[in-house]
């Protein structure tokens, strides 16, 4: 049986990692967990309502001055609470332009020990709810 760190998600059956596909490096479950954490409605973990900075509650507010810095002012916060071990390094949120209820986020960031800087980048809008 292979060893890994934690399951994958999604789920995905994989024979050669035993039932289920497997996280087998720290770069990729900090990816997963970041994630989690980015896309996790605040109030949807139920041993914890504090957890998540839910994304999704963004898409369709009306964009002013301070929307981009309440999302990164969450992300954060959040980040700094959950993952401690993850350092941010840049986090950059566009509008899309052919879509205006869309949002183009960008995040960089590190990991002690990791192998180089790594990124997460997200197009989120409606299909991805």
């Amino acid at each position: 049986m292979a060893k890994g760190l934690s399951a994958a998600l999604p789920l995905i059956v994989d024979e050669k990692d035993g039932p289920y596909r497997l996280n087998k490096s720290i770069e990729e479950l900090a990816k997963q967990n970041l994630k989690m954490v980015l896309f996790t409605i605040p109030g949807e973990r139920v041993m914890d309502p504090s957890f998540g900075v839910g994304l999704s509650k963004y898409l369709f507010e009306n964009r002013d001055e301070g929307l981009d810095s309440r999302i990164m002012g969450e992300i954060r916060e959040q980040v700094s609470k959950y993952l401690p071990y993850i350092f941010l390094q840049n986090i950059i949120i566009q509008p899309l332009e052919e879509d205006e209820n869309s949002l183009y986020l960008l995040i960089q960031y590190s990991i002690p020990g990791g192998s180089e800087e790594q990124q997460i980048s997200l197009v989120l809008n409606g299909d991805s709810l």
